[in-house]
């Protein structure tokens, strides 16, 4: 899995690059499935803007895409806020996935035990 950090209007520096690969790469060993992680650190220059710093990502996995944005008047702020973001997205991903396979196999076994039940019924019956 790569993590690849991107700026707008903002020169990356080595410290922010490596806390975003510390907060997201922590969110990223929670899901086994995910392919890619692109990160868009971005800065509006509005001097009048509330949330001038955005952190956005966009996080490939099996069963599509995750896309996270949030806004905060610091750059480690709004990362911090996007990995809690990204983290709440990705557990619910991870539990609509193992649930729809669940039920699966639930309905298939209900569907057998309906099926012997009506053959024992039938057989009585004559």
């Amino acid at each position: 899995m790569h993590i690849h950090v991107n700026g707008r209007n903002i020169d990356i520096t080595e410290a922010i690059k490596a806390y975003v690969k510390e907060k997201i790469g922590k969110v990223a060993t929670r899901y086994d499935q995910i392919q890619g992680i692109d990160v868009v650190l971005s800065v509006i220059k509005n001097p009048s803007a509330a949330g001038k710093h955005i952190a956005e990502v966009i996080c490939k996995t099996n069963a599509g895409l995750i896309r996270v944005e949030e806004a905060a008047e610091s750059m480690y702020a709004s990362i911090d806020l996007l990995a809690d973001k990204l983290a709440r997205q990705i557990t619910k991903l991870k539990d609509k996935n193992i649930s729809s396979d669940k039920s699966s196999i639930r309905t298939g076994i209900k569907e057998e035990v309906a099926e012997g039940e009506s053959e024992e019924v039938k057989a009585t019956e004559d």
